[in-house]
């Protein structure tokens, strides 16, 4: 019997089939599956955040939610679908123009309309807020504290523990944006010490390692050995949040099954873990996992297939 494949499996719908199905149909350009898939989720708002937000990656290249938005222009679902689309080719064009080139204020300011629009259409909807909040990255200087504070205020107040929502305070606090290291740490560790049992919270911490990583190879332009590589990720502290995060988030939820939108999350803290050492922690979540991977954070320090294949020969996997 030939031997079960074990080379990792990157799908980008992270094995949610329906959006898979979703997806698909906008590269035909039909939005008839988008609405369906986004009024099957209903106020699932973790799914319904994963879900937005890759779909509005494939859609920001289509016009299929204008087409959408043409045929049901009072759609909640299309309207915030749209300011996500809007927000995600703002950070195209952002990226086209090449870091320290600004995006002009006239297109910010016509996504952030998009989105305060699509607030309005669904009240409890926490998603259009964490677009806001993505948003406001790419302001030159930010934007203002009080209008930064009020529209975390309003995501918060719909789902207090909105990984995707953290995840983008978390950016806007770091050194690549409008903040600082510490200022980044100190939120990614006050949102895990607020977080109950069970919640993916503590992860952000995970997050802000990689950021840091990024921003020093950045400096760095490519040079990992001026890094110290292995010191960012094996020194006590390191390895200490990523047991606290092992013991706040999985060991509490128990065996249960690894939710797509649930993926990329447990990558952080796998890649973490093998990068740590811990491999008593590295070890449950590879086979947690099992052939499931994202590409991020593995590809930033290396070869994806080639890490997730070390980390499971180091940890006495099959491979």
């Amino acid at each position: 019997m030939a031997r079960e494949s074990r080379t990792p499996d990157f799908d980008p719908d992270c094995g949610d089939q329906a959006l898979t199905s979703a997806r698909h149909d906008i590269v035909i350009g039909r939005w008839q599956g988008l609405r369906e898939l986004l009024r099957d989720t209903g106020a699932d708002w973790p799914v319904r955040g994963h879900r937005v937000r890759l779909l509005a990656q494939a859609c920001a290249g289509s016009s299929t939610v204008e087409s959408w938005l043409a045929a049901e222009p009072h759609s909640a679902d299309a309207l915030v679908l749209r300011a996500a689309t809007e927000t995600a080719r703002t950070f195209h064009l952002a990226i086209e123009a090449g870091r320290g080139v600004p995006v002009e204020q006239s297109r910010l300011d016509t996504t952030v309309r998009a989105c305060l629009r699509a607030t309005e259409t669904w009240p409890e909807d926490p998603t259009p807020w964490i677009s806001l909040i993505s948003v406001a990255r790419l302001y030159p200087t930010g934007v203002r504290r009080r209008e930064l504070a009020r529209w975390w205020d309003e995501l918060h107040r719909r789902d207090p523990y909105s990984v995707e929502g953290h995840l983008q305070v978390l950016h806007y606090y770091s050194s690549r944006w409008h903040g600082t290291h510490g200022l980044m740490y100190d939120f990614a560790r006050d949102a895990a010490g607020a977080a109950p049992p069970g919640c993916p919270l503590p992860v952000l911490v995970q997050y802000a390692r990689v950021e840091e990583f990024r921003y020093v190879l950045e400096g760095a332009r490519g040079q990992r050995s001026a890094v110290g590589c292995g010191q960012q990720w094996d020194h006590d502290g390191a390895v200490g949040d990523v047991r606290r995060t092992w013991e706040r988030w999985i060991v509490p939820r128990g065996d249960a099954a690894v939710a797509p939108e649930e993926l990329r999350d447990v990558n952080y803290l796998a890649h973490a873990a093998c990068l740590a050492g811990a491999l008593d922690i590295a070890g449950p979540l590879l086979r947690m996992l099992g052939r499931r991977a994202t590409r991020t954070p593995w590809a930033y320090t290396g070869d994806p297939v080639r890490q997730l294949e070390r980390g499971r020969r180091e940890a006495g996997l099959p491979r």
